[in-house]
């Protein structure tokens, strides 16, 4: 069994992805953008655990999609991201924790505070620049959660490994 870490991740929409993507790839340095727009849970849960986190996975996305607030810009010092805001990614996430706890990096101990990062690893101006012209133009909006996604870190790149579809009707 492999060792790479894996990465959880929320998978949005299509439309909320396909505005973060060209988000990313207009203000993202090129040369480090391997990415797709992503919403991280959990950065580095350990390879070896892999069966036990797709069964978890599999459990949590047991429930209906779910409504995220889009609620604000921040500024990352070097970069910038989308906040979002969601009782239900806190539950599902805190659940996943709660299983996971011996496993976790300190990292993944801490707070989570949702975001999309849209530019990342550029000058200090260049970041804030952009935070001041989305911060003017930015209203609060939802997207919806459409699933969790689990991921192989590759050193840099993610290998996909599975989706796990929020799978009943939302009420």
């Amino acid at each position: 069994m492999s060792s790479e870490p894996l990465i959880v991740t929320l998978l949005l929409d299509d439309e909320a992805q396909a505005r973060f993507d060209r988000l990313r790839v207009e203000h993202f340095p090129a040369e480090r953008n391997h990415l797709a727009a992503h919403v991280t849970l959990f950065h580095a849960v350990p390879g070896e655990h892999l069966d036990a986190v797709r069964a978890d996975l599999a459990a949590a996305a047991d429930r209906p999609s779910f409504v995220v607030v889009v609620t604000g810009v921040r500024f990352l010092g070097r970069g910038v991201a989308y906040a979002l805001d969601s009782p239900e990614v806190a539950a599902v996430r805190s659940g996943l924790a709660a299983a996971w706890q011996p496993w976790l990096t300190p990292q993944d101990r801490q707070r989570h505070a949702p975001h999309v990062t849209v530019q990342n690893k550029v000058p200090p101006a260049v970041a804030r620049a952009l935070h001041e012209r989305l911060l003017a133009e930015f209203v609060p909006y939802d997207v919806r959660a459409r699933g969790l996604g689990l991921w192989r870190y590759l050193g840099g790149p993610w290998e996909p490994v599975s989706e796990y579809p929020f799978h009943r009707a939302a009420v």
